[in-house]
């Protein structure tokens, strides 16, 4: 017998990056459902744009997920023009790609302090109140990347095997509170973040709106393990169960190693440059050099 699945219309979940891409696509769907929603991004036109759309259920606010302060700002205007946040969705990421003896380390840091610290944060100021309430979910966009280390990617493959591996303590630590967590873990997704991508065989690139739907499954109905498509749960399973060995063999196969490293940086190269910008500190410092080239020439 099917589980009842769990009302959401009228709760507020607060979702991060959601000025485009996944987090987009997801605050329009939960939107759909009766959620409202706040629309924290470091690109506050973005977010504006996307919380006109949606009208009155949605707020833009102003997010730098790498400041605790900023963090702890967001999910205080959020309470107080929506309510209690029921749901947090712990989206924003950045993708920077190529050698890992080529990768500066200013990238490193910077994917470190938005995909590991942004999660971190996330989860820090919302578990306690949901834990007094008895109810909450959160929910943290992995990466199928998360569980296995591809070439090109070396560090934001480290960063979303932190988010899995927290993910599954939160699991742990939250086991009979009325608090849920769930890890999102699709494959390519064709967002900005996808470009220049190539495909595995077998496994397609997947659109925002395929993540967007899960997500609000795994709200109905919670659950853990959030793939995307579906079918990658079985492959991993399938996969975790053979030799390294295999496993490799397997992934030459379906070409899996050359996703994150035969990359078209063509098609990239406006990506690349917003990713390289994706903190406050970072526009600071574009801004101070713009400033400073104009006054040279």
């Amino acid at each position: 017998m099917a589980k009842q699945q769990r009302i959401i219309v009228g709760q507020v979940a607060a979702i991060t990056g959601a000025g485009r891409g996944i987090g987009q696509a997801t605050a329009r769907a939960l939107v759909r459902e009766g959620v409202k929603v706040a629309i924290g991004d470091l690109d506050y036109e973005a977010a504006q744009a996307t919380a006109a759309e949606l009208g009155s259920a949605a707020i833009a606010v102003r997010l730098d997920v790498t400041d605790p302060e900023s963090f702890a700002d967001f999910i205080s205007e959020a309470e107080e023009k929506l309510g209690p946040v029921d749901i947090i969705i712990n989206n924003a990421g950045i993708m920077p790609l190529g050698p890992f003896i080529d990768e500066d380390l200013a990238t490193t840091k910077r994917m470190i302090d938005i995909n590991i610290y942004g999660v971190h944060y996330g989860c820090k100021l919302t578990m306690p109140k949901m834990l007094q309430r008895g109810r909450g979910h959160i929910v943290n966009i992995a990466s199928s990347a998360g569980k296995s280390g591809l070439p090109g990617g070396a560090t934001y493959c480290g960063t979303k095997h932190y988010v899995v591996g927290m993910s599954e303590a939160l699991r742990w630590e939250t086991r009979g509170t009325g608090v849920e967590v769930s890890c999102v873990m699709p494959v390519v997704v064709q967002t900005e973040l996808g470009s220049g991508l190539q495909q595995t065989r077998g496994v397609k690139h997947v659109q925002p709106e395929d993540v967007a739907n899960e997500i609000v499954s795994a709200l109905k109905q919670p659950r853990f393990d959030v793939y995307v498509p579906r079918s990658v749960g079985p492959l991993n399973q399938f996969s975790a169960a053979i030799p390294r060995r295999g496993r490799e063999a397997i992934a030459r196969a379906v070409k899996a190693d050359k996703v994150l490293a035969d990359i078209d940086l063509t098609a990239r190269k406006d990506y690349e440059l917003r990713a390289a910008h994706s903190t406050t500190a970072d526009l600071e410092a574009a801004g101070e050099k713009q400033l400073e080239d104009s006054s040279k020439s």
